[in-house]
């Protein structure tokens, strides 16, 4: 109301109160604040969320720059975590076949058991002739294996080289039947300790993941596989490049970034693609700190070498991008967490 206006009703005698505008300036000063809230939160909160985001520049502690995303696959689904931070996860994640990646639950729930320490080499089993039959028609059928025979004698620790250097289905179903009594008590207790994990997106069907029904998701993968690294033997065992067993010799590693100082777990078929499960060493923010991480489906076909190729890849392009984040010391998630 103008002031003109005041004065006009107050010649006339009119009750004059100033309530009425005050109400109203109270309600300007309101919708200001509603509009200006959720800019000010997007100034607060825009260095954090366009982290993964590479449509927007965001401004960092030094001068305005444009701060590289995350770079996630194409194709499949990956999951990365750095350091100590917040484990972050590709969009669409759903369960998928994860091949060899199933022997870290493996290798995992082995260790739970039966925990190894320095030069330790654990429990000793003798090869039956039915499970030296089982290795032959396996490896007539193609399957990931190593040779044993029967009356050869396997420590734990072998055992563990075997199953998680060149990925042996074999024993995979050995190490289920030593741990568990059987292969499908075993199999109950990969879904079990899958639950207590809160690995929600995961079914074992095997030991091993030669049976395509075994399903997960990368963010899963990474649960579990963090879990695993734990281990001090199980981060030495997935560093190695090779090993040397009684019967097969010397096998090499899977992994096409072992070279590259990216220690872990593959896993690749037809079904699943490429995957791997890893972890590396990076500078992040002036820190040295462990990028682990998961890509699965990565690749085309049954080529062995050409999927985990495209995995490595991956891999790569997802740690690489993240740690060009500068100033960055963890990335945020995005996405619920939940062969060889």
């Amino acid at each position: 109301m103008a002031y003109s206006q005041l004065g006009r009703r107050a010649a006339r005698g009119t009750r004059v109160t100033v309530y009425g505008p005050r109400w109203r300036w109270r309600r300007v000063l309101l919708l200001l604040g509603a509009v200006l809230a959720p800019l000010l939160a997007h100034t607060v909160f825009a260095p954090v969320r366009h982290l993964l985001d590479d449509r927007h520049p965001v401004l960092n502690d030094e001068h305005l720059t444009h701060l590289s995303p995350v770079r996630w696959p194409q194709q499949g689904q990956a999951a990365l975590v750095l350091g100590n931070g917040r484990p972050a996860a590709s969009t669409y994640e759903q369960p998928a076949p994860i091949a060899s990646l199933a022997k870290v639950m493996t290798a995992y729930l082995t260790l739970e058991r039966y925990p190894l320490s320095g030069a330790q080499e654990g429990f000793t089993i003798t090869v039956t002739a039915a499970q030296a039959q089982t290795e032959a028609e396996d490896a007539a059928q193609d399957e990931s294996d190593v040779a044993v025979q029967a009356g050869e004698q396997l420590t734990e620790r072998q055992l563990l080289e075997a199953l998680l250097i060149p990925s042996a289905n074999n024993i995979a179903q050995m190490l289920a039947t030593q741990v568990a009594g059987s292969e499908a008590r075993f199999i109950t207790e990969m879904n079990d300790e899958a639950r207590a994990l809160g690995m929600a997106h995961t079914i074992y069907t095997d030991p091993s993941g030669f049976d395509p029904s075994t399903v997960s998701t990368a963010a899963d993968q990474l649960r579990v596989f963090q879990h695993a690294m734990r281990f001090p033997v199980f981060r030495q065992i997935v560093s190695m490049s090779s090993v040397t067993l009684p019967v097969a010799g010397t096998v090499t590693n899977f992994n096409p970034l072992i070279a590259e100082g990216y220690a872990g777990k593959t896993g690749s078929d037809s079904a699943a693609g490429g995957c791997l499960a890893f972890f590396t060493h990076v500078t992040v923010g002036g820190r040295r700190v462990i990028a682990a991480g998961v890509v699965m489906g990565q690749g085309d076909g049954s080529n062995t070498s050409a999927i985990l190729a495209a995995a490595g890849e991956a891999a790569e392009q997802i740690v690489d991008s993240a740690t060009t984040v500068r100033g960055a010391h963890t990335i945020p998630a995005i996405g619920a967490p939940g062969g060889s």
